[in-house]
Order: structure tokens, then sequence, then C-alpha cells
């Protein structure tokens, strides 16, 4: 098991949005267009890039699903306190 994984993420603050995103992806949208154009939080300038972490550095539920994708791997919608997540693993 990795110590430390490299993800991106699509922040949003409402399920739907985040289902619209997701079936967006479905189609062969862009990851990283679709972070920098609905995600809320900073990395939607990096297209979702949160670079690397380890175990007990992102929040339970997050980290859970980060860890259980394979490399290339999208989840699908995680919700956290922060809004829904989804999440691509990228290393």
């Amino acid at each position: 098991m990795p110590e430390k994984i490299r993800c991106s993420h699509i922040l949003v603050e409402k399920e739907g949005v985040a289902k619209e995103v997701l079936g967006k992806l479905d189609k062969g949208e862009s990851f990283a267009k679709l972070a920098m154009e609905y995600s809320i939080d900073g990395s939607r300038k990096r297209g979702g890039d949160l670079g690397y972490f380890g175990r007990g550095q992102m929040v339970k539920d997050f980290e859970r699903a980060a860890f259980a994708l394979q490399k290339g791997g999208i989840s699908g919608i995680v919700r956290t306190q922060y809004g829904y997540h989804i999440i691509k693993r990228t290393e």
C-alpha cells in the first residue's frame, strides 16, 4: 500500500451538480477542464490537482475513497463536510 498518492478533485456544493459533472466525465470530458469550471476550492486553478498526500492528511471519507482508487481511476460522489467531491487518482 503506498504511503503517498497524488489526486485531483472537483468539489461542489450540491449533489445535483456533482451528478452533472460525473455525467460529463462519463462522456469523456476532461477532468481538469471540469475542475476549472465547476470546483469551488483553490485547486480549480490547477485543474483540481491536490498534489501528493499521505494517510491522515485528508478527512476520513475523502481519504478512504482516494486510497481505494487505482491510478487513473475516478471515484463516484464522495460527501464530506466541505461538499461533494469527485476524485481522480493521478499517481
